[in-house]
């Protein structure tokens, strides 16, 4: 059975209902009976040997904490400050393509829950229902634009100035995406995803240059992200044209295999950036522990993708709701027990580097996906 096929009614449930899901495990499964073996292999693979995306996960696996004790944590506060918004955590639903798949209504259950809960949510340009539709689901919500450049400039100007007139944030702009990689789990079974429906023009990302960098600063009064930054000295470039948002990202794994994990990008990325502007990661985040671990090596925003892709898939919006609101748990007592009480207490101090004890993967998160009652 699909999430395509499931009504409304069977997707989004009550507050009540939302306690179905006692742990991050019992959403991952539900998400698993629901989808059909296309639709998960979107969510869970990468590119030719998947090398990247279990790198993601090593690089947070390799982290250890440093606990300190006797610090009075009897309040711990997890929210954090952005572009003149609270928000309940530091977590943007980062822009994933063709949500469709997972839910009737594309990218609006997840814009929706990100306004309910209170974090940032950055839409996909090849996501329905699109930019204003969007907009129109949830107008309150922290929203932020990501667009594949597939046009001229003037294309790519009417985007911004879409964005702009819909009131969105950020604007972003995806660098890692020159060229289509090899996704061999679809290739193999000769399954077209939405979004390589949605290719033409592609010709226009591999030209992509820092000239629309500097052309958009120049001519638009909107925050710029530049995402797909994965090296010191590109995160230096983003800086002399006025970047924004630095956003360290591979892609979830998706475009260049044998990169580095995120997590071990994210360093060199914050003592570049040295608090020029903001930076968001994403890579192999499911955990509260994995967001705590991003702020102490000194991201501003984690983002989630196979994260609200499992949730969403669950449940739709009240499913994205629930999947914060135990990350936000997690997060609470991940602090609470290094002897952190806020964002700004957290420093490369409480970490250490060390050997991991799992296999890397996509699962590694959840090593009891095989225990009833949510065995898949």
């Amino acid at each position: 059975m699909t999430t395509q096929k499931l009504d409304e009614a069977a997707l989004l449930k009550n507050a009540s209902e939302r306690n179905e899901f006692l742990n991050l495990h019992e959403v991952v499964a539900k998400a698993r009976q629901n989808l059909n073996q296309n639709e998960w292999d979107y969510i869970v693979g990468g590119v030719e040997t998947e090398t990247t995306l279990r790198r993601n996960r090593m690089a947070l696996d390799c982290v250890a904490f440093r606990p300190r004790v006797l610090r009075d944590v009897s309040k711990v506060d997890v929210s954090t400050e952005l572009l003149g918004r609270k928000l309940r955590l530091p977590i943007v639903l980062c822009p994933v393509g063709s949500l469709e798949s997972f839910h009737p209504e594309g990218a609006a259950p997840v814009v929706k829950a990100a306004g309910e809960f209170g974090v940032g949510h950055m839409l996909s340009s090849v996501c329905d229902p699109g930019l204003e539709g969007v907009a129109e689901a949830a107008p309150d919500a922290l929203r932020m634009f990501q667009l594949y450049v597939r046009g001229d400039a003037a294309w790519v100007d009417d985007y911004v100035a879409r964005a702009i007139a819909s009131k969105y944030s950020v604007f972003c702009l995806t660098v890692d995406t020159a060229h289509y990689s090899r996704r061999e789990r679809d290739i193999a079974k000769r399954h077209i995803t939405g979004g390589r429906r949605r290719a033409a023009g592609r010709e226009f990302q591999a030209a992509l240059d820092w000239r629309t960098v500097e052309r958009i600063k120049s001519k638009f009064k909107i925050p710029l992200a530049i995402k797909g930054i994965a090296t010191a000295e590109d995160a230096k470039i983003c800086l002399d044209h006025g970047v924004d948002f630095v956003y360290v990202s591979n892609h979830g794994g998706r475009q260049l295999d044998h990169g580095r994990g995120s997590t071990d990008v994210l360093p060199e990325v914050a003592e570049a950036v040295a608090g020029r502007a903001k930076i968001i990661i994403d890579g192999g985040f499911y955990r509260g522990s994995d967001i705590v671990k991003a702020m102490a090596l000194g991201a501003n925003l984690v983002g989630l993708g196979r994260m609200q892709c499992y949730a969403l898939a669950a449940a739709g919006q009240a499913g994205i709701v629930r999947m914060l609101e135990l990350l936000e748990d997690e997060v609470i007592r991940s602090m609470g027990l290094l002897g952190a009480t806020s964002y700004g207490k957290l420093d490369s101090s409480l970490l250490h580097a060390v050997a991991p004890t799992n296999q890397a993967s996509v699962f590694s998160a959840f090593p009891h996906l095989e225990i009833a009652p949510y065995r898949y």
